[in-house]
């Protein structure tokens, strides 16, 4: 883990920006619509029959979110089903990380077989409403009578490199909780990756 995080800072830098604080646990998501990688828009109210969403905060080019790509994929082969679709969102600035552009999305995602939507952010409008800071950077809402609820922020599991067989899954925790009526045991992690990179314009 440790290998794999001091490889992200050398490759890609720190280039950390002080942002609002974004959603906290209990908040109401409002919805947003982006573009996915076919070029269509999405937001949440595409999902009508949904329980509710796992939002991931991931890139391309991450080392760490490289290492979670079977881990996201999983995730969503699991529990779309179960009526909890995940939904990835690149905030990463195309100018500050070219690997990270709409282009190159499209073409890695085709590469990598990713079965989920694909979503672009490039003004970080939708980034710093939910305050992700990292990729991968999770959020996991839920549909109520008040609106989607967040449920739970943070990492996807405690163990980077996916070595550890006793890790502990805590988004996976979460949305079994969720998904039996009940408040997730751990509600905050803190994330562990890249940090997203902002547009150089931003103060």
């Amino acid at each position: 883990m440790k290998k794999l995080l001091i490889f992200c800072f050398l490759a890609f830098g720190f280039n950390v920006q002080a942002n609002g604080p974004g959603y906290q646990v209990g908040d109401i998501v409002s919805d947003f619509k982006l573009k996915n990688i076919n070029g269509k828009m999405v937001s949440l109210s595409d999902y009508s029959s949904s329980k509710g969403f796992l939002v991931v905060f991931t890139c391309n080019t991450c080392p760490v979110s490289k290492a979670y790509e079977s881990r996201i994929i999983a995730l969503n082969n699991k529990y779309s089903a179960k009526g909890y679709p995940l939904i990835a969102i690149n905030p990463n600035d195309a100018n500050a990380q070219p690997g990270d552009s709409f282009e190159k999305m499209q073409s890695y995602a085709k590469a990598k077989k990713f079965n989920f939507p694909y979503l672009y952010d490039p003004g970080h409008v939708v980034t710093k409403q939910f305050g992700a800071t990292r990729t991968p950077h999770v959020f996991l809402i839920k549909k109520t009578d008040a609106g989607n609820v967040v449920e739970y922020i943070g990492a996807i599991d405690d163990d980077t490199e996916n070595s550890n067989p006793e890790k502990t899954t805590y988004a996976e925790n979460a949305l079994d909780a969720v998904l039996a009526g009940n408040k997730p045991e751990v509600t905050f992690t803190k994330a562990v990756g890249c940090t997203i990179k902002w547009k150089k314009t931003q103060g």
